[in-house]
């Protein structure tokens, strides 16, 4: 795997970021679900299941300031064999009592499946992206969530030359709220 000073400076970002998440916030939530979808990433879409985790503050009101973990598993049941995507994203938001918008700058790690117009095989690395979710709550801290990632992955790969990979799973979620 080779870094760039691109990824470099994201992970420096969502550092700086994650250091100056307010420590007395009003209030916390966690979040946990499972979600089912599927990633695209060159030619083909394949399967992708997993679990996913967040914590939020709320720094104003309905603003919320968001960490969020989404890791993804391709099973073997598909051409190309398995493959694992894990996404980590510091984001904005605004929350109501019955649901949550968020969206920010992600980074995912990956080893993948994945189709070129004229390759196929595994890519794997580090890449930036951007992540968007929402969250209705349809019955008390039960409810259903929406997550959308799209990384540029591929770089030098002769596989995905210069190609993004979108990842879209919706699945249940359940919340805590922490005072």
């Amino acid at each position: 795997m080779r870094t760039t000073g691109r990824q470099i400076y994201s992970a420096t970002g969502i550092a700086l970021v994650l250091s100056i998440v307010p420590t007395q916030a009003d209030a916390s939530e966690l979040s946990a679900g499972i979600s089912l979808g599927g990633i695209r990433a060159g030619t083909t879409t394949r399967l992708a299941v997993g679990p996913h985790a967040g914590i939020s503050w709320h720094i104003k009101s309905n603003i919320t300031l968001k960490v969020h973990d989404l890791f993804s598993v391709m099973p073997p049941i598909q051409i190309g064999g398995a493959g694992v995507y894990n996404s980590t994203a510091v984001a904005l938001g605004y929350g109501w009592k019955s649901g949550d918008f968020s969206a920010g700058p992600s980074v995912a790690f990956y080893f993948m499946p994945a189709c070129g117009s004229a390759l196929c095989g595994h890519v794997a690395g580090m890449a930036a992206g951007a992540h968007a979710q929402t969250n209705v709550y349809v019955a008390g801290a039960l409810g259903v969530s929406v997550t959308a990632n799209v990384d540029w992955v591929g770089g030098s790969s002769l596989v995905l030359p210069g190609y993004v990979s979108v990842l879209v799973v919706v699945g249940p979620v359940r919340r805590w709220s922490i005072k």
